[in-house]
């Protein structure tokens, strides 16, 4: 554990007796006064969709360099079609998608096909140079989206909580790219339609913004985000690896949340979801 032990007991209960099935919990909160928490932090997991957050980055880098623009027209191809989370491979091949489109996609449903044309659009070299840049040291991107773990020689995007964090962390500073730029990118995290982890247990209103990246594979459920309330921002960075099912995994990161809001003051949140 890291920062202040007492202030984050109730989180690091929840890690570790999601542990206790045989599975792993990594968590990296920043508070909304810059104090931090880590368990398992540094630990590598399976990053899943949590890796198009920097893939977004470094599309958004490449608008700003001129290379790109948001209104650019990509025609859907047959052999463009992912299988996993989306709803591009259910459509018509030929159909006109802006860039603006398969960022959307990629970012508020986890659209693998949407993601799979922009990892080929912002090359992986360069996705995996902006995470270096962005101190993103412990994550990679080594290979388009499956809708499962790598098997056999391939190789696995890995991802850890704290490398989340600070990603997402950049993004609310406005230093990830330019100051638009993080605007924009913040605007599609807030877009995000899974609302059963981070934003589980947070209240509605017009004063409470969140928004966040899930991932999940078979083994694999994570969220990174941050929730924004008249009392400050607070970053949530949670991997679950092998936990009994995906529903466990959820109520976990719903959880942990939960417990961050509560000891950091962010938000009053509600006790049942």
């Amino acid at each position: 554990m890291s920062g202040d032990a007492g202030k984050w007991a109730e989180v690091e209960k929840i890690a570790k007796s999601a542990g206790e099935s045989g599975g792993t919990v990594g968590v990296s909160i920043i508070g909304p006064s810059g104090e931090t928490y880590s368990h398992n932090g540094d630990r590598k997991f399976g990053a899943a969709s949590t890796m198009k957050i920097p893939l977004m980055i470094e599309i958004f880098r490449q608008i700003e360099r001129g290379e790109r623009a948001l209104d650019d027209e990509y025609i859907l191809k047959a052999e463009d079609i992912a299988v996993g989370s989306g709803v591009i491979l259910h459509l018509h091949h030929g159909i006109p998608l802006t860039l603006n489109d398969l960022i959307y996609l990629m970012i508020s449903i986890s659209d693998n096909t949407a993601t799979n044309i922009l990892i080929d659009m912002a090359g992986m070299d360069a996705v995996n140079e902006t995470m270096q840049e962005l101190g993103m040291t412990n994550s990679n991107l080594a290979r388009k989206m499956q809708g499962k773990p790598a098997e056999g020689k391939q190789q696995e995007n890995w991802a850890t909580p704290n490398d989340y964090a600070r990603v997402v962390k950049a993004l609310l500073d406005g230093t990830a790219a330019s100051a638009d730029s993080c605007a924009k990118m913040i605007a599609m995290l807030e877009k995000q339609q899974n609302t059963r982890r981070i934003s589980r247990y947070l209240p509605e209103s017009k004063e409470i913004r969140w928004g966040s990246k899930t991932g999940s594979i078979k083994g694999v459920t994570n969220d990174a985000g941050f929730i924004t309330t008249p009392a400050g921002t607070l970053i949530v960075s949670v991997y679950c690896e092998a936990l009994p099912d995906q529903h466990v995994g959820e109520k976990t990161i719903g959880d942990i949340s939960r417990a961050a809001m509560i000891a950091t003051g962010v938000a009053e949140p509600l006790q049942t979801s």
